[in-house]
């Protein structure tokens, strides 16, 4: 027994990576291709950012690993979230993309979230931006007080912020959005409004607008009605923020709740329970990403904005947003929901 305990403990020592054969980050990763998971369909920000990250963020990696991305769209991103959180290895080689909302959609105890958002562990957002709802411009809808005269239709992916937010100024601010739901991406609603299917675009980045249809920004195709996020874009100044438009102070609070998913971005995550030696390397190489000069500059090749926050901070606002009241999260789903 002694001599089969000093073969053992020989053969472990030489594995790479000590004694008990833990390998090293670099060489997990040295010939990988890992998965990028995109919740929604090609063409939309979602999917944009997260091919950017794609193509970049491996030369960051130990071992600089192929990134491949692979479009899961369904229920508003929740049928990749739930991929994810359920199905996917749990080794570091599978990153996400998905709705900003899902964590207040689940503070709101919405029971066709079936993960725990607070479980992912964030990577990092390579963009922090305000939403914007958007009408056509042959509706004839130019201000939000237009859409309380008359039924006005709105293109939305499902439970995401595309009918979260028409949702809450129909409750809380007197508009009269109808929401047609299942579009599998932005892009598919931006071709809706080209074929008169829908008036209103219930949400999309306002640097998404600049990035993909800069045409119609300056041909004047869509009209901006609200901005959602806590402090006004510096290129819309005279586009209300949502959160301001409360009638009461606890209709405001509700707004600011609803509005502060906007600093998740575009969340890039992994699934539960990866290594945490994978997690640092993953977090670390993002965090070089974002401040390197040759990202920057193809980013802006690109017409994307880069403004970026870490897994980490990413992981506390998650974690805050989770703390809602109970009184407060319960009338948010009754809202939203």
């Amino acid at each position: 027994m002694k001599r089969m305990a000093f073969l053992i403990a020989v053969l472990f020592a030489g594995w790479p990576g000590g004694a008990f054969g833990q390998q090293s980050v670099e060489d997990f990763y040295r010939g990988k291709k890992l998965d990028m998971i995109i919740g929604y369909s090609p063409g939309g920000t979602y999917d944009l950012y997260a091919r950017l990250v794609a193509r970049q963020l491996g030369n960051y990696i130990p071992g600089k690993p192929l990134i491949v991305p692979r479009n899961m769209p369904g229920a508003g991103s929740r049928a990749a979230a739930n991929w994810i959180y359920n199905i996917a290895p749990r080794d570091g080689t599978v990153l996400a993309t998905a709705d900003q909302s899902l964590s207040l959609q689940q503070a709101a105890g919405d029971k066709r979230i079936n993960f725990d958002t607070t479980k992912f562990i964030y990577i990092g957002n390579p963009n922090m931006e305000n939403n914007t709802t958007a009408a056509w411009h042959t509706s004839g809808i130019r201000t939000l007080d237009d859409a309380k005269h008359r039924e006005v239709t709105v293109g939305a992916t499902g439970g995401s912020t595309s009918s979260q937010y028409p949702k809450a100024m129909n409750a809380l601010l007197g508009t009269k959005f109808k929401i047609v739901l299942g579009y599998p991406g932005g892009n598919d609603v931006n071709l809706a409004l080209e074929r008169g299917e829908v008036e209103v675009r219930g949400s999309n980045s306002w640097s998404s607008w600049k990035t993909t249809r800069p045409d119609w920004l300056i041909e004047k195709k869509i009209n901006i009605l609200v901005q959602i996020g806590l402090a006004k874009a510096p290129d819309l100044p005279d586009v209300p923020l949502l959160m301001d438009l409360g009638t009461n102070e606890e209709d405001r609070q509700l707004l600011r709740v609803l509005s502060a998913s906007t600093h998740i971005g575009r969340p890039i995550f992994t699934a539960p329970d990866v290594p945490a030696e994978r997690v640092a390397a993953l977090r670390k190489a993002f965090d070089t990403m974002v401040r390197d000069p040759a990202f920057i500059e193809a980013a802006r090749r690109e017409r994307f904005d880069i403004e970026p926050s870490s897994g980490e901070a990413m992981q506390k606002i998650i974690t805050e947003m989770m703390a809602v009241p109970k009184a407060q999260g319960e009338r948010l789903r009754q809202i939203i929901e």
